[in-house]
Formats: structure tokens, C-alpha cells, sequence
């Protein structure tokens, strides 16, 4: 169990936010309020509040850097995009639980009948989803896409974009420090900060050795995110002058080595696919390897539901490669086969929360299915709906800032455009086999969009008055042409 210095770390993270809003430029402020909480912040620790969802390292930096920007700054911040497909997404993307509510009103019963008579004992039972758990799952979402709105309004331009990849390669070479400790001499700090280890430890071991997590959720996240160090090292490498170019290269080169020593054959593979393509390739070639790994990410679910996934095969290649994950990969698909088998009773709307999309002992209730990918979770929770809402909001920036590449024929591009949407691309393709959508991938996902967005009209955040920004005291002023704010 987290101890009370985890519960206090949770307690204080709005007052270092607000330290780091009131003494850093607004875009650090955003970026090291997300960044640091996600890599600082204990794992599993909340605080569960009536009527709102879970407290935690995911959704106290989202809230707070939200209300931080607009009430303290009065900096506004725009609810809907402006394409028509993005706002449909992100309206379907917080409205879509409506209906997932309205059809799982009844309890999931567990029983054992008891010789041949006709009673039947219960032995457990899922609470039915009620009209308050509607607004709590409402506010998720829309705490959800907190992070996306913040950075389609103030890390989309290319200043912005090189200060979230900055932010990215910073962390990651000041995180490789305690991951090299925990590789050394085993996962142990969130035991001695935190009181307690946050996975199942006999994970962490492999070929010989450690794996790091630090205070990350899975050691496989920890390996993701050096991934997206050094891509961003890569592109700031790529973009920058002389001197700076050679810093960036041998951060990469030094990222690359912890990446390694990390032992995760996916990130692994993300890392020697998606890295030359930063450091070589021109933008337009940069977005058609995004949006291919996109495609794939969208298109597997939909392919797997049908048994369209040749997963023998897959697994053969896999035993080529390593026994070890061979067997890993095939008990994650087993537990896909289970719960898409559940999933497929309410394939539209899914089974809603409460763990009821789960797989469970028909008689005791224990959970006997362990879910991997982000897909499942999502499919089975929501349905068809929750599951294309989500996403199409994280695959539509990509499409659009493919189709603005595309128009200018890949001239006056930022130089760090691609390589954020290369490390959304890389996220979503991860999603199929990991839990790893983190607020951070919704700040990737606003940057390219907004990006998009300013590529199609320069004037998109100037022209027109938010739709939300913080309260403002309106002081009398003679009429002038030029008395309206501009943002």
C-alpha cells in the first residue's frame, strides 16, 4: 500500500504546479506540469472522491495545469477544433458513455447452484451503472482531453512543438539516471520512497537481469518513453546549429544505449524503425510511415473481431525471434480471444465500468482474464462508439496535418512537426499491446492538430473569441478599432 509520502506527493502537486506557472514560461509550465508528474508522481496511489473520477498521476496534473492556465493566467483555452471532423470526434468522444450508461443499468450476478434443488445462492454481484456514475464517466472524458486542448492552443506553433520535444529529451536523460541505478541493482525506489512495488516483480527480471520502472506504472512504459527521448532528441539534433546538433546526437546515442539496457523488444523495434526515418527522411516521407503505423492501429481491432489476424503465424515468427516472448505474446492474445468473446455480448456500447467488461469465475467472481492492450479496454468498456471516437481523435491530426504536408509539398514545415506525429504514431501502434495512452500522448495529439490547424489558417487562435477563458474584469474604454484583445 502507498505510504503517506505518496499520498502527500499527490496533496502537493498543485503547489508545485502553480510554482512552476507562476516563475516558467506558460508552454514549460504546461509541459513540465504533465512530464513531471507522470515520472515523479507515485503509481496507483489516489484519492477516490464521490461523484468525480479517481485522483491520481494522470488526472491531478490535467486538472491542475487546466485551471492554472485559466483562472490563474486568464489564458483561454478553445473547446472544439475547428475542422468539422476533429470537433464531431472530441463531441462523440465525451457523449459516447451516454449510451453505455443508459444499457448497463443491470447488475452482473455470480451464483453456484447448489445440488440438484432449484435455490441459487449468490456469491458476488457488478453494481449496475446508475445516473451518477454518468456524470463521473462524463467528467473523465472530459478530463481526458484536458491535456489536448491545452496543447492544441499553446504547443502547436513551432516554438511550442520544440519545447515539448526539448521537455521530452530533458526527462528522459535526467530519468535514465535512477533507470540506470534500477538496472544495476533492481527495482527498488518506489519500495523505498513509496512503501510498496507496483507491479508483479518477476516481471522486472529478464535475460539475466533488471528491468527498470522506477515510478512508472510497467517497466515496458519506461522503455517507451526513452523511446520518445530519443526521437526528440533525433529531431532537435536535425534542426539544430552546429554545436547544438552534436549535444542532441550524443544524447541520442546515449538514450539508444539506455533504451538497450532496458531490455523491451517492442520500443526496441520502435526505436531502429522509426529513428533513422527522423534523422533522414524529409517530412513528407516522416507522415507516410505516421500514417501507415496508424492505419495498422486503427485497422487491428477491427481485423482481430473478424479472426483476420494470422495469429499462428505471428506467434511462429515470434518463437524465432524468443520462446520467452513468443509465450508472452501468445498469453496476450489468449486474453484478447477471451475478452473479445465479451466484448462481442454489447459490441456497440460495451459493458461500462466496474471492471464489467472483465472476465470472470461464473461462481466466485474472481477476474481470470488479464487485459494488455489499450484497444481491448477500450472496446470492451465502450463499445464500437467509445472505441472509434478515441481513436479517430488521435488518428484525425495526423490525417490532417498529412493532408496540409501534402498541399505545400512539404515546404515550410517545422522541422519538429513530423517527429511529435511519428511519436503519437508509435503510441497508437503500442496501444495494441500496452496500456499506454498517458496524458502525454493527448499533448502530442493537440500539438499536431493545432499545428494542422495553423497550417490551414494562420489566424485560427487570433481572429475569433474562445468559446472558454477565465473570468476577466472588463474595465470601461472609449470605443477603438483596436480595444478588443487579441489572443
Amino acid at each position: 500500500m502507498p505510504n503517506a509520502l505518496a499520498n502527500m506527493m499527490l496533496l502537493i502537486w498543485p503547489l508545485v504546479s502553480l510554482l512552476l506557472f507562476l516563475r516558467l514560461p506558460l508552454e514549460r509550465a504546461i509541459l513540465w506540469c504533465f512530464i513531471g508528474g507522470y515520472l515523479v508522481l507515485p503509481p496507483l496511489a489516489e484519492f477516490d472522491l464521490p461523484l468525480v473520477p479517481d485522483m491520481d498521476k494522470f488526472t491531478i496534473p490535467s486538472v491542475v495545469a487546466f485551471g492554472l492556465c485559466v483562472w490563474l493566467l486568464r489564458k483561454p483555452v478553445p473547446l472544439w477544433p475547428r475542422h468539422p471532423l476533429a470537433r464531431a470526434l472530441t463531441i462523440l468522444f465525451v457523449l459516447c458513455v451516454i449510451p453505455t450508461v443508459m444499457t448497463n443499468k443491470d447488475p452482473v450476478l455470480f451464483q453456484v447452484l447448489e445440488g440438484a434443488g432449484p435455490i441459487v445462492f449468490l456469491t458476488d454481484m457488478l453494481p449496475g451503472l446508475r445516473w451518477r456514475d454518468l456524470g463521473s464517466v462524463i467528467i473523465n472524458q472530459i478530463i481526458v482531453l484536458m491535456p489536448f486542448l491545452l496543447a492544441r492552443r499553446y504547443l502547436s506553433c513551432e516554438a511550442g512543438q520544440k519545447e515539448l520535444l526539448l521537455a521530452l529529451c530533458l526527462a528522459g536523460l535526467a530519468y535514465s539516471i535512477p533507470s540506470l541505478f534500477e538496472i544495476r541493482l533492481s527495482p527498488q525506489l518506489n519500495i523505498w520512497i513509496y512503501g510498496f512495488f507496483q507491479h508483479d516483480f518477476g516481471q522486472m527480471m529478464r535475460q539475466g537481469g533488471f528491468r527498470p520502472i522506477v515510478f512508472l506504472p510497467h517497466a515496458l512504459w519506461l522503455a517507451f518513453f526513452i523511446f520518445t527521448s530519443i526521437v526528440a532528441a533525433v529531431a532537435l539534433a536535425r534542426a539544430a546549429q552546429e554545436r547544438e546538433r552534436t549535444k542532441f546526437a550524443l544524447a541520442a546515442v546515449y538514450l539508444f544505449g539506455v533504451l538497450y539496457l532496458c531490455k523491451s523488444l517492442a520500443s526496441l523495434a520502435y526505436g531502429l524503425s522509426i529513428v533513422p526515418v527522423v534523422a533522414l527522411a524529409p517530412a513528407r516521407w516522416q507522415m507516410r510511415l505516421a500514417m501507415v503505423i496508424a492505419v495498422i492501429a486503427v485497422t487491428y481491432p477491427m481485423l482481430r473481431n473478424q479472426g483476420l489476424i494470422p495469429t499462428d503465424a505471428i506467434l511462429a515468427q515470434a518463437e524465432a525471434i524468443s520462446t520467452e516472448r513468443a509465450q508472452s505474446l501468445g498469453y496476450r492474445f489468449h486474453n484478447e480471444a477471451m475478452m473479445l468473446e465479451r466484448a462481442a455480448e454489447k459490441p456497440w456500447f460495451g459493458w461500462g465500468g466496474w471492471g464489467r467488461n472483465l472476465i470472470r469465475d461464473i461462481e466466485t467472481g474472481a477476474i481470470i482474464s488479464i487485459p494488455d492492450g489499450h484497444w481491448i479496454l477500450v472496446f470492451g468498456t465502450f463499445g464500437w462508439f467509445g472505441y472509434l471516437a478515441e481513436m479517430g481523435l488521435l488518428c484525425s491530426p495526423l490525417l490532417l496535418l498529412g493532408i496540409e504536408i501534402r498541399r505545400r509539398r512539404g515546404r515550410d514545415i517545422s522541422p519538429y512537426s513530423t517527429a511529435i506525429a511519428l511519436i503519437l504514431a508509435a503510441t497508437m501502434m503500442d496501444m495494441l499491446l500496452n496500456d499506454t495512452l498517458v496524458p502525454m500522448t493527448w499533448l502530442c495529439a493537440g500539438s499536431v492538430l493545432g499545428y494542422a490547424e495553423r497550417l490551414r489558417d494562420p489566424t485560427v487562435f487570433s481572429r475569433k473569441r474562445p468559446l472558454f477563458q477565465g473570468r476577466q474584469i472588463l474595465m470601461p474604454q472609449p470605443p477603438s478599432s483596436t480595444s478588443r484583445s487579441r489572443i
